[in-house]
């Protein structure tokens, strides 16, 4: 794997600064463990800073510019990722432990998210008006709400930042983006981008840095009003306490432990692709991952020997190389949290069936793709996060058995139901308490439907005109065509 790049700062106010601290920190590769480069490590007064140009934009020339002028940095934006695709995927691998094959679909869609808001926009984001017989019309009006605060996950890292920056960017608002300091390297390719495409100064921040610091820092700032965070379950808890006192609004799409369900009548198969894809493409890391497997018990034998089979034959490798599915985890912190799964889920009498790992690759942070068995719901590996390729595989004998075990989790992000039964199909998709149900389907995204979860996965929605609800503030005006009846008191 070979790669060069260039140590990186922060991007505020259309430059291209040292932190102000002038602190730095490593950003390490998950195929080595060595240092890739270093990265400026931001604090309070990088977002004060970024906050001061933010406003002003919002409040200046970005806030003033028409409808048309602002969707066409929006398409700028789009047609530069076009351009960078062969560059932005390897960086991206590079950095993350992707396989490339992979990351070149995702940066695709990263493009394809900025031109599908901007179109949205022009045919979506419209009022409502309401007569109220002949002496009034009400009516509605979107507004962008101001500053947006957005703080992003280092799995796939540069598609789902643009997931948050396009619609934040087309209904008008500016941006601070606090990427995930395990992936700082296509974050700060996109501000080059977008820098390239010529928004007004303070429109769109990037402030690297930890949590704790530059995070914490972004939801506590005053005059960020809107705060969207992907990541895990317990983050997102505490950033909407710290938001709670200045009201701030928030979007949260969190952690996952999403079932895929197979009936004894489906498309053995494809549920098999499905379910092989579902939980071992993106090295596990994925937060809508079918991470608990349901098999009916009169296939659950043939299944799980077929599952083997694919997990044989998974080829892990250098994530450069195009005929790698699993890489390394992208950080030695995550490697030795999924391990300790591992070992959990032994302790716990489970036993473990693994993929095969080379010696050539023992400095990087890989896991063998892995299945568990002799699981069930009480065990810690079924009912909490791993978040790498391991799957656990039970058993079920009816329908109704199924629905409650699938239901058995503090997470309700995603499911999967495999049936040829359609109505069964949707009773069972219906019953399950998630945020996003495919039948007969692997995970695959609309974009002009709600993505998000239930329960501790998340709140809010985003995608399609859902991520309006966030992103504007809808105002109502109430105009009087007649002289209608005011009572005169004190008259």
């Amino acid at each position: 794997m070979q790669q060069q790049v260039q140590d990186i700062k922060l991007y505020i106010d259309g430059e291209f600064v040292e932190a102000e601290s002038q602190a730095t920190f490593e950003n390490i590769s998950p195929f080595t463990n060595e240092k890739i480069n270093m990265v400026a490590s931001g604090n309070k007064a990088d977002i004060e800073k970024a906050a001061k140009a933010a406003k002003k934009a919002f409040k200046g020339e970005w806030g003033n510019l028409k409808l048309d002028e602002r969707l066409a940095y929006v398409y700028k934006i789009a047609d530069l990722i076009d351009e960078h695709i062969e560059e932005i995927a390897p960086l991206e691998s590079f950095d993350t432990g992707l396989p490339i094959s992979q990351t070149r679909k995702m940066v695709a869609r990263a493009a394809n998210n900025f031109r599908f808001y901007a179109n949205m926009v022009k045919s979506h984001l419209y009022g409502e008006a309401y007569q109220v017989d002949d002496e009034f019309i009400n009516y509605t009006v979107h507004k962008p709400v101001g500053i947006a605060g957005l703080i992003t996950p280092w799995n796939a890292p540069f598609m789902l930042e643009t997931w948050k920056i396009a619609p934040a960017l087309a209904t008008g608002n500016t941006v601070i983006l606090k990427p995930a300091e395990w992936s700082p390297l296509t974050a700060n390719r996109l501000a080059e981008i977008i820098d390239k495409a010529g928004l007004p100064d303070g429109v769109f921040n990037v402030v690297h840095g930890f949590g704790e610091t530059a995070g914490a820092s972004l939801v506590a700032q005053p005059d960020v009003e809107l705060i969207s965070f992907t990541g895990e379950t317990t983050t997102g808890s505490e950033i909407m306490k710290n938001g709670a006192d200045a009201l701030k609004r928030f979007s949260m799409e969190l952690g996952g432990k999403s079932p895929i369900i197979v009936f004894d009548d489906a498309d053995f198969d494809r549920a098999l692709d499905a379910c092989t894809w579902g939980i071992f493409s993106f090295n596990g890391e994925r937060c809508t991952a079918n991470s608990r497997l349901y098999l009916h018990e009169s296939i659950a034998d043939e299944f799980i020997e077929k599952l083997k089979q694919r997990v044989d034959n998974i080829k892990v490798g250098d994530p450069l190389e195009d005929n790698t599915q699993v890489g390394p985890l992208i950080h030695q912190k995550h490697y030795n949290n999924v391990k300790k799964y591992l070992g959990i889920a032994e302790e716990e009498g489970c036993t473990l069936y693994s993929g095969h790992i080379s010696e050539d690759l023992s400095r990087g942070n890989y896991v063998a793709p892995t299945i568990i068995l002799n699981a069930n719901n009480d065990k810690r590996v079924v009912q909490e996060e791993i978040f790498g390729p391991v799957i656990a595989a039970m058993t079920f004998k009816d329908e109704a058995e199924v629905i409650e075990l699938a239901n058995d989790v503090r997470y309700g992000l995603a499911g999967y139901v495999w049936t040829k039964d359609i109505q069964r199909g949707h009773r069972v998709a219906q019953a399950i308490d998630a945020g996003m149900l495919w039948v007969n389907s692997q995970n695959v995204r609309d974009l002009r439907t709600p993505f998000g979860g239930s329960k501790h996965s998340g709140i809010g929605r985003e995608g399609g005109y859902y991520a309006f609800e966030f992103y504007t503030e809808q105002q109502i005006i109430h105009v009087a065509i007649k002289d209608h009846h005011i009572p005169q008191f004190g008259k």
